[in-house]
């Protein structure tokens, strides 16, 4: 690896503390300076790396040492070090929540922790709720970011409060930060002002410039093997269509990347636009997104419906997940209580509600090994249909996601991660899917 490549885990005591803000600004300030920036996520999303792909202006991968695998987070780690000066990674909830936590994660890597920590309401305690982080674990704990600092004489008292911790910056509360909704952050392509706005952050961060130099040290490992790692290229000279646009955004960048490793072309298609599926399409694939927001426009997308109904009765293998699979069934119930038409290859009704009705880890026993990926909903699939497998729940090991095939649809509210096994994508996304037949 890059042994002048410069890293830190950015992490808090528990959500919305400000992690993605700090991270964005801090990328952005970076980059603005002529670093080379790459940043990570830790865990399953795909809201926060979208923010942050667009303060640093590159794909954000997700790191898990479960999901990913621990090598694979060496790989990609590795392989972003030699192109980067920079390396940020955002955690996920708190610094030791979840199995692994994002704790975990910076100890097998090596990689000290940067703590955001929210002040608005506090001074001098921060001290505790700083040192309580670096012991709990214990972590390398490198210095703390606080964010919602109401004055220069609060970050002083903050700073005293620290003792040998070191405040290496302080941002104040913004009124025109990143704007959320149900499952997070709104899109980043749905806010006007969007570069305007992490300006404006990356501006308002405050950084002991030296200190943080000598807080994101770290002693990288050689790593001769980057990217040697081979799959097979069992897809070469397929064509696999995948939906984008505000109500399929969801997809792991790592997810595109195994598809054209294994030899698959990539087009896409907007179903909003109400574009039809690319006629040379080997296969299709609908990623998860907010199609509750959209289900007048998705209803009335008939070219679109229409030809994913026709690829349906043609046998073109179909991969719908979480949102993805909403637009298949018969209606969406959206979160005013109005009904839209969908597609109608699912038998059922999808139902928005006010509560979570899914999230965490899980894998599914494909019938070609294991996938690993995740679950986040809030809607709820209302169907006659019993499903033919389900996923199971890390770390618990009870039943998660249902899996619901018809004909060469295979669609679930499980979001999978590609790379933890490419032979049982390729099966999913070929005619002849040897995953079907075995379930």
């Amino acid at each position: 690896m890059g042994p002048q490549t410069r890293a830190v885990l950015i992490s808090a005591i528990a959500s919305g503390q400000g992690k993605t803000t700090v991270t964005a600004a801090l990328a952005r300030r970076l980059a603005r300076a002529g670093q080379r920036v790459r940043v990570f996520k830790v865990g399953a999303d795909f809201i926060d790396p979208m923010m942050l792909e667009r303060a640093c202006g590159h794909p954000v991968h997700a790191l898990d040492l479960w999901m990913v695998g621990t090598e694979g987070c060496r790989e990609l780690l590795a392989a972003a070090a030699v192109d980067a000066d920079v390396i940020l990674i955002e955690g996920a909830m708190g610094l030791y929540d979840g199995d692994p936590s994002a704790a975990d994660l910076a100890r097998e890597i090596g990689i000290p922790v940067l703590a955001v920590i929210d002040v608005s309401a506090m001074a001098q305690t921060i001290g505790a709720v700083a040192l309580g982080l670096r012991d709990f674990g214990p972590t390398l704990l490198a210095g703390v970011i606080a964010n919602g600092v109401a004055s220069p004489r609060h970050a002083e008292m903050v700073a005293a409060a620290l003792r040998q911790i070191r405040l290496l910056g302080s941002i104040p509360r913004h009124e025109s930060g990143l704007p959320e909704r149900h499952l997070g952050l709104v899109l980043p392509a749905e806010i006007h002002d969007i570069d305007r706005r992490i300006d404006a952050l990356a501006d308002s961060l405050v950084l002991d410039e030296s200190a943080w130099a000598n807080a994101s040290k770290v002693s990288w490992p050689v790593h001769d093997n980057v990217g040697a790692r081979a799959i097979s290229t069992s897809l070469t000279g397929k064509v696999v269509a995948i939906a984008r646009d505000a109500a399929f955004a969801f997809i792991y960048p790592a997810n595109i990347e195994c598809l054209q490793a294994l030899g698959a072309s990539i087009c896409w298609f907007s179903p909003l636009a109400d574009e039809p599926i690319p006629k040379a399409a080997d296969a299709v694939i609908l990623p998860g997104g907010y199609p509750e927001l959209h289900g007048e426009a998705l209803s009335r997308a008939h070219r679109c419906l229409a030809s994913l109904r026709h690829a349906h009765a043609r046998h073109v293998p179909i991969l719908a997940e979480c949102g993805g699979m909403m637009a298949l069934t018969d209606a969406l119930v959206d979160l005013n209580g109005q009904t839209w038409p969908m597609a109608g290859l699912l038998a059922g009704t999808t139902r928005m509600q006010a509560r979570l009705a899914g999230l965490g880890l899980q894998a599914w026993d494909t019938g070609n090994g294991v996938l690993r990926g995740h679950t986040f909903h809030y809607s709820v699939f209302e169907t006659p249909l019993s499903g033919i497998a389900r996923t199971v729940a890390h770390p618990r090991g009870v039943a998660g996601e249902t899996i619901y095939v018809t004909g060469s649809l295979t669609a679930s509210y499980f979001h999978a991660y590609f790379p933890s096994n490419p032979e049982a994508v390729t099966a999913l996304l070929s005619a002849n899917g040897t995953a079907r037949a075995q379930l």
